[in-house]
C-alpha cells in the first residue's frame, strides 16, 4: 500500500510516520514544507493542479493529512487548516489515483460541552475559538467532497514531543524551572479545566487503522476519560520527584492567568485574559470513543502517567 503522508514533521505526523514505516506492507512518501520532506509542497499556497499532477505520478492508495496550524490569528489558521484542506480535496477529486483520505481533525471542533458528558460524533459542533472554527470548516470540506474519506477528531494529544506551548508542556517547563532553581513552591493557573488526553502513539495507531479500514465520516479519538489539569500536575510532580508545594491560582474566568505555570518569583498582578480556555472548549471535554472501537477496532493503550513520564523526560533533559 502506497501512502502519501502530509505533515510528517509535525507533532502528530512524526509518530504517524513511525507507525506507518513499521508496517512492511506500507510504502511511504512524505510531502511537506520542510527540506527533509520527500517532496516540498506548501498546501496553503500551492495550487490543486500542481498537487494533482504529483498524485497522478505517485498514485497513492491513501493520503493522510496531518498538516495544520494550532496557533496564530484567524487568517493564518484559516490558510493552514481550511484552505490547505480545500487544496487536498480538490486535487484528489481531479486525480486519477482514487486515493482514500484520512484527515486529522480535533476535539476543539465540538467546543464546550456539558460537564460529566461524553461527546459523540453526532453532537452539534459549536467551536469556541478560531482554531476550532478553522478545523471544523476543514472537516465539512472533507465530508462534502464526495471522496472516500474519514476524519479522526483527536482530542488532547499528549506524550513525547508535546509542544512547549501546550498546557502539559507549559506545566512540565514550569516544574523544570522550579526544580532547577530549588524553588519549593510552584504557583499554577488554569488547573480547573478537564480534558480528554490521548497519547500521540495511540493516535498514530488510530491513523494506521483508519488507513486500512473502509470507515467513513467522523470518528473520535480520545481516552474516553476527562482528567483535571490539577490531577495531571500532581502526577507530573510525582513522576518528576518534585517535593515542593503546588498552589493553584484559579479564580473567576476573567481573572485566570494566560498560561499554566508561573514561577513563584513572577509578580502576582499579571493582567486578566479575555479567554480562560484558549482552545475554546470551556471547562470540560470528554470523548465518546465507542465508534473508534466498533469501526476501527481501536482502543487507547497508553495511560496518562506514561505520557506524562515521557513529557517529563524531555523537559528534564533541559535542566
Amino acid at each position: 500500500m502506497r501512502v502519501l503522508l502530509i505533515g510528517a514533521n509535525g507533532y502528530l505526523g512524526r509518530f504517524v510516520a513511525d507507525r506507518l514505516l513499521a508496517d512492511p506492507a506500507v510504502q511511504l512518501t512524505a510531502l511537506g514544507r520542510g527540506d527533509d520532506a520527500d517532496v516540498r509542497f506548501d498546501l496553503a499556497s500551492g495550487s490543486p493542479g500542481a498537487l494533482t499532477r504529483f498524485l497522478d505520478a505517485v498514485h497513492p492508495g491513501v493520503v493522510v493529512n496531518c498538516a495544520g496550524a494550532t496557533r496564530g490569528g484567524a487568517r493564518e489558521l484559516t490558510r493552514h487548516n481550511t484552505v490547505a484542506v480545500a487544496t487536498v480535496c480538490e486535487a484528489l477529486r481531479r486525480s486519477r489515483c482514487g486515493a482514500r483520505l484520512v484527515q486529522i481533525g480535533c476535539g476543539a471542533e465540538y467546543g464546550p460541552s456539558q460537564p460529566g458528558s461524553s461527546t459523540a460524533e453526532d453532537a452539534v459542533p459549536r467551536p469556541g475559538g478560531p482554531y476550532g472554527v478553522s478545523k471544523l470548516a476543514a472537516t465539512e470540506l472533507v465530508l462534502g467532497s464526495g471522496l472516500d474519506a474519514v476524519v479522526l477528531r483527536v482530542f488532547s494529544p499528549a506524550g513525547p514531543g508535546t509542544p512547549a506551548g501546550s498546557p502539559l508542556g507549559r506545566l512540565a517547563e514550569a516544574m523544570r524551572r522550579a526544580m532547577q532553581s530549588g524553588d519549593g513552591e510552584l504557583k499554577l493557573a488554569g488547573l480547573g479545566a478537564q480534558r480528554d488526553f490521548v497519547d500521540v502513539r495511540d493516535v498514530a495507531r488510530a491513523v494506521h487503522a483508519a488507513s486500512l479500514s473502509a470507515a467513513q465520516g467522523v470518528i473520535n479519538i480520545g481516552s474516553g476519560r476527562a482528567v483535571r489539569l490539577r490531577d495531571a500536575a500532581a502526577v507530573l510532580a510525582r513522576v518528576a520527584g518534585y517535593g515542593g508545594a503546588l498552589h493553584e491560582l484559579d479564580g473567576p474566568p476573567g481573572q485566570l492567568r494566560a498560561t499554566i505555570g508561573h514561577p513563584r518569583s513572577e509578580p502576582d498582578h499579571a493582567g486578566p485574559v479575555a479567554y480562560p480556555y484558549p482552545d475554546g472548549c470551556g471547562s470540560w471535554q470528554q470523548a465518546d470513543v465507542r465508534t473508534a472501537r466498533d469501526r476501527l477496532g481501536w482502543r487507547p493503550r497508553i495511560n496518562l502517567e506514561e505520557s506524562l513520564a515521557d513529557i517529563w523526560m524531555e523537559a528534564a533533559c533541559r535542566i
